[in-house]
């Protein structure tokens, strides 16, 4: 596991061309008003975490997506709660690296799961109650890419409780 004291970023760390976006999206993050204030607010692990998402859902073309970080963690699993634009889940939907079978929890509205990654697959899940209010995480072992992984998937995290911090996600996503 990763020190997340080792890990801690500054803003000025952060590539130029995603600043200015996740400024907007980190506003009020905290109580901070300033996406600024916020990221260098975050303990190492959460920075991590964030840089993660943003890259991968830049990658996916569904950053665009998230109108707001409303939480991130990096540290006993990878994740991060958010609001979205309206959109989202219709992206999802046609989006052809995405499923919603069997990706929802009882406590959720629906979910998805990434396709085609047997490692650091994204789950995103919609809150019931409240339309723009999703999460999303990292899985290690994917539950819908083989039966292998989701195997992986069922003994690692939901046995043996394991949740990945954001050093194994990033060495999984390489």
């Amino acid at each position: 596991m990763s020190d997340a004291r080792d890990a801690k970023l500054r803003w000025d760390d952060v590539p130029e061309t995603l600043r200015d976006d996740l400024a907007r999206k980190l506003e009020g993050l905290y109580g901070h008003a300033d996406g600024r204030d916020a990221f260098d607010s975050l303990a190492g692990d959460k920075q991590q975490a964030l840089l993660l998402f943003a890259v991968r859902l830049s990658d996916l073309n569904l950053w665009r997506e998230i109108e707001s970080v409303e939480n991130v963690y990096g540290i006993g699993g990878v994740g991060m709660s958010f609001r979205a634009r309206r959109g989202l889940a219709a992206a999802l939907k046609a989006h052809g690296q995405f499923t919603s079978r069997f990706a929802s929890h009882g406590d959720c509205a629906e979910g998805f799961f990434e396709l085609g990654r047997s490692r650091a697959a994204l789950h995103f899940l919609r809150m019931k109650g409240d339309a723009s209010l999703w999460s999303i995480h990292f899985d290690l072992h994917a539950p819908a890419a083989t039966p292998l992984s989701a195997l992986r998937h069922f003994w690692s995290e939901k046995v043996r409780g394991e949740m990945p911090d954001w050093d194994a996600i990033k060495s999984a996503l390489v």
